[in-house]
């Protein structure tokens, strides 16, 4: 397989490319972000290793000399993307310090560009539906990737002074849960649209 010039980049290859020469970038970093790629467009099951190893112009030996086995290379391209999402609260910390406030308001920002930046979705919750019921051990990841979500936003929610915080925090999640899918199903237009006004009218009946 050639290296799928269909596929669109990830923002983290794309990173790296521009950082350094193709040829230049560590093949462990070729692997992970073009698995990264390949696993957003085919779906975990449907590449295999070697479709990985060729569009990352390396081999199969390779590949299993960097990870022990494709399970382990999906949990790393998994454990990539939950600290790129964990990355968002840095950036809210850092834009308005000590107004939780504002940081709520901006979380809702953030988030709505978000879902206009994956158009094939969350690859966290994308691997959770895909992986369901066969004990992967990504799963376990996923899930505590999840719970700290939602926890960091109810205590951001509790700090910005909102009433039953952690009932606002799953109504915020379900909301963007809901727009991931919605998303994929009706196109950005419809109900995903409105995301960022049915998550503030959401926060001003808890304030």
């Amino acid at each position: 397989m050639s290296r799928t010039s269909s596929a669109k980049k990830s923002e983290t290859s794309s990173e790296i490319s521009a950082a350094v020469p193709e040829d230049r970038i560590p093949p462990r970093e070729r692997i992970v972000s073009t698995a990264s790629e390949l696993f957003r467009e085919h779906g975990i099951r449907g590449i295999g290793v070697d479709a990985i190893a060729d569009a990352a112009s390396t081999n199969k030996m390779t590949l299993y000399r960097h990870f022990g086995s494709k399970d382990e290379l999906v949990c790393e391209t998994l454990r990539r993307a939950s600290e790129k999402a964990d990355a968002i609260w840095r950036d809210l910390e850092a834009a308005h310090p000590g107004d939780p406030g504002a940081q709520l308001d901006a979380w809702v920002e953030m988030r709505a560009q978000c879902l206009n930046g994956e158009p094939a979705g969350c690859d966290l919750a994308n691997a959770a539906i895909e992986l369901k019921g066969e004990g992967h051990p990504a799963h376990e990841m996923i899930e505590r990737h999840k719970a700290g979500q939602r926890d960091r936003l109810a205590a951001l929610c509790s700090q910005a002074g909102a009433r039953e915080p952690q009932l606002l925090a799953d109504t915020l999640t379900l909301l963007l849960e809901g727009a991931r899918v919605s998303r994929q199903a009706m196109g950005a237009a419809n109900c995903c649209g409105h995301f960022a006004k049915a998550c503030r009218a959401a926060i001003a009946s808890f304030t």
